[in-house]
């Protein structure tokens, strides 16, 4: 089980990189304010040559291949719930590398989570 929980925490980290690097990257690109046809085409050709957004959805990829190696090994009604780490840890480092606001509302979200998470651990 411990290699198990190594996975999840693994295919979570990942995860996380994705999520800051595609960030990252449209906060290069700028902001969608209209959602139409050429907007969607005019993303994607942005996305397609921005280094830091591929290499998130690269991370994307290799996060998944994880996650299939997880779902082999463990109960999903387990597994999944253990995603939701990944919130915390988005909580946490888009105040600290993205410079994001973080109020008392999102921190007692975190700890809702946490306890969840805890709970949840003591079902294996």
């Amino acid at each position: 089980m411990t290699k198990s929980l190594f996975l999840i925490f693994l295919a979570i980290i990942i995860g996380l990189g994705g999520q800051l690097s595609l960030k990252t990257g449209m906060n290069r690109i700028g902001r969608v304010d209209t959602i139409d046809l050429s907007n969607i085409l005019s993303l994607i050709g942005k996305a397609a040559l921005s280094p830091i957004i591929l290499f998130g959805l690269g991370l994307y990829v290799v996060g998944f291949i994880v996650w299939l190696i997880v779902l082999s090994r463990v109960d999903l009604s387990f597994a999944y719930p253990m995603i939701s780490l990944n919130y915390v840890l988005i909580v946490f480092f888009s105040w600290l590398v993205l410079g994001e606001h973080l109020d008392l509302t999102r921190l007692i979200g975190v700890l809702v989570i946490c306890s969840g998470v805890v709970i949840l651990s003591r079902s294996m």
